[in-house]
């Protein structure tokens, strides 16, 4: 780490996948770091790093509180809510959690003068776009609550941005976020997975009966959906350099993060069965609302202006993190506490 660098850190979401991820990558370069989560989602044990506060981003008076007697350098902010399925259904929750619970921490940011900000975007504020690999500067269609409640939020940023030049943020733009701690310390632990290749890995260890591929018609090679699939630790590293480029160049951007390459669901399940070695039971199923059929990323951006090198570009790999992690002693202990 630079010598004088800033390094007071506030993490929301901290105790979620992706957050629990930064947080550590964080702590092992010496940030000073707290962590806010509610623990709706989130699991106390992953927050490997600094001080934690469960608390509720819709309280404002605990946020005031925080950055009243923390003095924070930057804050990151993870928290939010992520299935695109319950979006649709539950639209009023996603408007809530991703835009107006960042509207809060963005109004204490200015509040308090903390002037850099790293925003946990998604893609999915592109909607269904017509070119292969999608950049920054492709239009923003969202299809869904998800992806409009996040692109709200990046609005905000821009917005105050422009009103307050002092005021810098990064949104890092994710696309399929997968695989697990690389040290088997930290993975994914929601209650109930909803991520592809943990669900293919849940069958193939016998914790699931079966899964569904959700719509095979799509217009793609093999009718079923194509995403781009990076591994957390990879997107971990993507939001420190943001955060250093922020301290070092006080300039706002908006980048892409994936590995552009893209896989389908038939793809990834075949995968899944080649690494574990198990031939599993895949039922079909109707298109869940809100799917695009491609979502693939040009990421040039990011690697030329943060020197991003991913080091996890391999799909078998993430998939052997994940049923790694899955079948470790630390996972089940989460999971016994959980129950």
């Amino acid at each position: 780490m630079k010598k004088n660098k800033p390094q007071k850190i506030l993490v929301t979401g901290g105790a979620g996948y992706i957050g629990s991820h930064v947080v550590k990558t964080l702590g092992e370069q010496g940030y000073s770091i707290t962590v806010i989560d509610n623990l709706s989602t989130g699991n106390r044990d992953a927050v490997l790093y600094g001080e934690f506060i469960q608390g509720d981003l819709q309280d404002q008076s605990l946020l005031e509180s925080v950055f009243s007697s923390h003095q924070f350098d930057g804050v990151m902010h993870f928290a939010g809510s992520i299935k695109v399925p319950e979006s649709v259904k539950d639209p009023l929750k996603y408007y809530q959690n991703n835009t107006i619970n960042s509207y809060n921490i963005i109004a204490c940011c200015e509040k308090f003068g903390v002037d850099h900000f790293v925003f946990s975007s998604t893609a999915a504020i592109y909607g269904e776009p017509e070119i292969d690999l999608i950049c920054e500067t492709a239009a923003k269609k969202p299809i869904n609550p998800y992806g409009r409640s996040k692109l709200n939020t990046e609005w905000v940023l821009e917005d105050l941005n422009n009103a307050k030049s002092s005021f810098n943020y990064v949104a890092i733009r994710y696309f399929n976020v997968c695989g697990a701690d690389p040290a088997g310390e930290i993975g994914q632990a929601f209650p109930e997975p909803f991520h592809l290749i943990n669900i293919a890995c849940e069958v193939a260890a016998g914790k699931r009966e079966k899964m569904a591929i959700y719509g095979q018609d799509y217009p793609t090679s093999d009718g079923t959906c194509i995403r781009d699939y990076i591994h957390v630790s990879d997107l971990a590293t993507a939001h420190v350099l943001a955060l250093e480029y922020l301290f070092e160049n006080k300039t706002s951007t908006t980048v892409n993060c994936g590995y552009g390459n893209g896989y389908s669901v038939k793809e990834i399940i075949s995968n899944v069965k080649e690494v574990t070695g198990v031939d599993f039971v895949v039922d079909q199923a109707n298109r869940r609302p809100g799917d695009p059929p491609v979502l693939v990323a040009n990421s040039d951006k990011i690697k030329k202006i943060f020197k991003w090198q991913p080091k996890h570009n391999d799909l078998k790999f993430i998939i052997q993190s994940v049923y790694d992690w899955e079948q470790s002693d630390t996972y089940q202990q989460w999971t016994r506490k959980r129950s």
